[in-house]
């Protein structure tokens, strides 16, 4: 049985609050109109695994750092983009300081690093902060690239 707690999601078709697990299988929908929830969670070093890399879709990793200006303005572009592709992707973010076990495995050199993983593979990454259109392109390529 996971301890991950669930995080709480507006949903942005209908406005209803629904709860949504940091891990399991498939894609969160709403409850209530039955839409898909965008999919935002931490994760860390004890954690991540079952989080990140057992997801059944491809996963955003966020490593970022409290004290890290871009990272905080890449935060929002990111929430946008997640919760625009809604059901196709799941956002994971990792705060390296408190994870450095992580940060060692993906060699972070500079935050923000990000990473798609589609089955805990890392199949695309880059680093540092993007606006929001860029960021949805590249991931859109990097999850298209991976089915095809």
């Amino acid at each position: 049985m996971s301890t991950i707690e669930a995080t709480t999601i507006k949903c942005p078709h209908c406005g209803r609050t629904n709860r949504v697990p940091a891990a399991a299988e498939g894609r969160p929908k709403c409850g209530h109109c039955k839409q898909p929830l965008p999919w935002m969670v931490d994760a860390g070093d004890d954690d991540f695994t079952e989080v990140a890399e057992r997801a059944d879709i491809p996963v955003v990793v966020d490593l970022w750092a409290t004290w890290c200006g871009p990272c905080r303005m890449v935060s929002p572009a990111l929430e946008k983009v997640a919760t625009d592709l809604a059901g196709r992707i799941k956002l994971v973010k990792v705060d390296i300081d408190k994870n450095p076990r992580l940060s060692q495995r993906f060699e972070v050199q500079a935050v923000p690093t990000l990473l798609i993983l589609n089955q805990g593979e890392t199949v695309a990454r880059q680093a540092g902060a993007a606006p929001a259109p860029v960021l949805r392109q590249w991931v859109e390529e990097s999850i298209t690239t991976r089915k095809g």
